[in-house]
């Protein structure tokens, strides 16, 4: 990490070393958070220590969810709760490890002009609010073609609440 921090003189080049899949220039924080992590674990799916009996006899959750596993970097009830909340809709791709959920363009039945899709970050292993990040974007569509909407961050709250209070009724559940 140290090496990469001495070679690198700006943020985008620590990002651009990392190999981090997030774009900068939507979200840098995010993108700086994966290019630590990254740097931090060496990289690879299994870290700097790699595969070890411990790791794998030792997947257990603690009393926020976090799980002891190298499969799941997020808070497992978060992860389960979006998903779940969310089931409605078509997914465009999944990521458990990078704690990344998108989904497709989703019109409801009644109204095929107007079209939403959600992009959902879990960053934290903590069942925490500041762990979850919703962004929503809708179009609608006029004159033979979709039109950004402007989107109201209450709504995205409203879904980042239904996703924490879902994942809270889950880790009651497994209680």
């Amino acid at each position: 990490m140290e090496e990469l921090w001495s070679k690198a003189q700006t943020k985008q080049q620590i990002i651009d070393r990392s190999g981090t899949k997030f774009n900068s220039g939507i979200d840098m924080d995010l993108a700086m958070r994966d290019a630590e992590t990254r740097l931090q674990s060496g990289g690879g799916l299994l870290g700097k220590g790699g595969l070890s009996i411990g790791n794998i006899l030792g997947n257990s959750a603690n009393e926020d969810g976090a799980q002891a596993s190298i499969a799941m970097n997020v808070n497992v009830f978060l992860w389960r709760g979006a998903l779940e909340t969310i089931s409605f809709m078509p997914l465009n791709s999944a990521d458990q490890i990078g704690g990344t959920i998108i989904t497709d363009w989703y019109s409801t039945p009644g109204n095929n002009n107007e079209r939403c899709k959600l992009n959902i970050f879990i960053t934290g292993k903590n069942l925490k609010t500041e762990n979850l990040k919703v962004t929503s974007f809708c179009q609608e569509f006029k004159n033979q073609m979709w039109v950004n909407k402007k989107i109201d961050n209450k709504n995205n709250i409203k879904i980042e609440n239904a996703i924490l209070n879902k994942a809270k009724k889950l880790r009651i559940q497994s209680s």
